[in-house]
């Protein structure tokens, strides 16, 4: 709810700050007072379009910020948690308007752009008046309250969410379907292209090995002479190295006396010797076994040439060969009957169709009991309300839906028929500013044990009525009041005398300058203030008396 509303230099309000508890809180006042600095001002916190002419003369901007507690609206703390801009249960609203009409928008001391506080500021506050935030002139407001009466956010919810998943999958088809030409040419050049790679059928490090063996088998002549030549320089000769270690050892053993200092030499020259010998036999096994073969060095040659112009004809490298051929398997696998496939995607769309229409018509069966029960207890209200002849109508149209729309299978409108005899027509073509208010009051009441918004505000629903009519209104109010918080304008004692909390409005003149002054009246200040609006300036004991009993009767009035 709204919990505090400061304004500095807006109109001709220097600076007030202003505390709001729940409940119903009146704002009153002398015609031209200011009382609409309150209600423009929240505006401006919502994202209403800003003016420069709003800007207090002489001043260089001006700088709104509305404070709520956002514990208790699940929907708000999801909103700035998506927006990361949560901030414990606070919300603040900051708005500030330069004199030349620029202005910049702020959420818990964050820049935001101003969608952003249009957003969030419907889901904390409804602004019920002639101006451009009366949300129940737009039919998604319609469907919003009549879907919360029926209890059915959660069946309108899962509706949403399947005509999203059967709009993904007609995308993805109607995407195919306009390139159906462009994607048989890719599949079959596909199929070929991994036919070929098939036949060729390259193992992974294949193609090292193989230029590896090729360079052994192109070199046999060489690698068989050289490996001879080691061979008789190992072991086969009397100056091989292996004869001529054994005479190094042969000299160290015949020394007259034994050396420790020549022990390890000995040792390295035993295993050299050892190492040697077998060197020199491991060359003789090689070069006994080695036979040239041409007929396989043909074969590597053919399967290298092979290779190598598979991966000039794809334009990669050799190596890449069996990641590209796996991924034109895959591409292959989805466009020719894979998850892909028209075939498939045509099938997944008419399970999504099923799926969506049952919901569709299970929140359609929801939303026309509801209709009907609205129909009536709006109407009952409106009665009270010296409204009797007002027919009120929420009109569920089917026309034009022949595919899922995402708020189900119908177009939802409030209308109404100000005289009998009169086809119901839209709200906005066919209520004034007051009767608009007084009708918008009379659906909040009925809708407000499932209303989400917990601040509403009423800009002057007493328009056009009086006596026991009056009284009325203030009651439905403060039965509203006790399940949130409103906030109306009224000039209505009888509307005033039943607030929670009374908010008076003045303005003076200081230095030539005007200002608005805005006061938290006590009891005794209300009941002035309740007789001022019954019997004008100059207040009578008959007056007094009066606004004292009508006091004490609102006060002691329970919803």
């Amino acid at each position: 709810m709204l919990t505090q509303l400061t304004v500095s230099n807006y109109a001709i309000a220097e600076r007030v700050e202003l505390q709001f508890n729940k409940g119903m809180t009146a704002l009153t006042g002398e015609t031209g007072a200011g009382k609409s600095i309150v209600l423009d001002a929240l505006g401006l916190a919502m994202g209403s379009r800003a003016d420069a002419g709003a800007v207090r003369h002489g001043a260089k901007r001006a700088d709104i910020t509305a404070t709520f507690d956002v514990s208790g609206i699940p929907e708000a703390l999801k909103w700035l948690q998506n927006h990361e801009l949560d901030d414990d249960n606070d919300c603040i609203l900051r708005r500030v308007i330069s004199k030349d009409g620029r202005s910049r928008a702020y959420i818990n001391g964050q820049p935001c752009p101003l969608a952003h506080l249009k957003d969030l500021g419907g889901v904390l506050m409804d602004i019920h008046s002639q101006h451009q935030h009366q949300s129940l002139l737009r039919k998604e407001t319609h469907r919003k309250l009549l879907d919360e009466f029926a209890g059915a956010e959660d069946l309108a919810n899962q509706t949403r969410e399947a005509w999203k998943a059967w709009n993904r999958i007609r995308t993805q088809l109607h995407e195919r379907q306009q390139n159906a030409e462009e994607s048989e040419a890719r599949l079959q050049l596909l199929r070929y292209q991994v036919e070929e790679l098939d036949r060729l059928a390259l193992e992974t490090g294949e193609q090292e090995q193989l230029e590896q063996e090729q360079a052994q088998l192109s070199q046999a002549d060489a690698i068989l002479h050289s490996s001879h030549q080691a061979a008789l320089l190992c072991t086969e000769d009397e100056t091989s190295a292996a004869s001529l270690v054994r005479q190094a050892l042969q000299q160290l053993e015949q020394l007259p006396t034994e050396v420790p200092a020549l022990t390890d030499t000995l040792q390295m020259l035993n295993e050299a010797h050892i190492q040697i010998s077998e060197a020199g036999n491991n060359l003789r096994h090689f070069v006994d076994d080695y036979e040239a073969d041409p007929a396989r060095l043909t074969e590597v040659e053919e399967r290298l040439s092979a290779i190598y112009q598979m991966a000039r004809k794809h334009r990669i490298s050799p190596e890449d060969l069996p990641e590209f051929h796996q991924r034109l398997r895959n591409e292959l696998a989805e466009l020719d009957g894979g998850e892909g496939s028209l075939e498939q995607l045509e099938a997944e769309l008419e399970t999504r169709r099923r799926s969506f229409d049952e919901l569709a018509d299970k929140l359609s069966a929801a939303r026309s009991k509801a209709a009907a029960e609205l129909d009536t207890r709006v109407a009952g209200e409106l009665a009270q309300l010296s409204m009797p002849s007002v027919q009120f109508v929420t009109h569920l149209d089917r026309s034009g839906q022949d595919e899922p729309a995402p708020h189900g299978l119908e177009d939802i409108e409030f209308l109404v028929s100000a005289n009998p005899g009169q086809p119901a027509r839209p709200l906005a073509k066919v209520a004034s500013g007051g009767e608009l208010s007084r009708i918008s009051l009379a659906i909040q009441v009925v809708v407000a044990q499932t209303s989400t918004t917990p601040t509403l505000i009423f800009d002057e629903v007493d328009v056009g009525i009086g006596g026991g009519t009056a009284e009325v209104v203030g009651k439905l109010l403060r039965a509203l009041g006790a399940n949130g918080q409103v906030i109306c304008v009224t000039h209505l004692p009888q509307v005033a005398a039943q607030c929670h909390q009374h908010l008076f409005v003045s303005k003076f003149t200081q230095q030539d300058a005007t200002f608005s002054k805005i006061e938290s009246l006590d009891d005794q200040g209300r009941i002035s203030e309740v007789a001022r609006m019954l019997g004008g300036v100059d207040m009578t004991e008959h007056t007094l008396a009066h606004a004292t009993e009508m006091f004490s009767k609102g006060q002691a009035t329970h919803h």
